[in-house]
């Protein structure tokens, strides 16, 4: 996986835009706490079919060098929530 724009930028190494959940998934959720249950169980579908990512994060995991960056308004609601949980689970 290469560097993204952000590299160094935010002290960051990678910029994985491919962790994102799809534009269909996340416009569907636009951020309403009422989707949030249904947009777990769909973006956590989306990360278990990007088998070679998800290899590469829960490695990093492992090591303990996995940072999330994140813009979102609502904390507990949002898309690093949601795939900090799957990295935790």
């Amino acid at each position: 996986m290469a560097p993204g724009p952000y590299q160094g930028k935010v002290g960051a190494d990678r910029w994985l835009k491919e962790a994102a959940p799809s534009p269909e998934l996340r416009t569907w959720f636009g951020h309403d706490p009422a989707r949030w249950e249904e947009f777990r169980r769909q973006y956590r579908q989306e990360l278990e079919s990007k088998a070679e990512l998800m290899d590469f994060l829960l490695a990093k995991n492992r090591e303990g060098a996995v940072t999330l960056i994140n813009a979102a308004r609502d904390e507990r609601h949002n898309t690093v929530a949601a795939l900090k949980e799957f990295l935790e689970g």
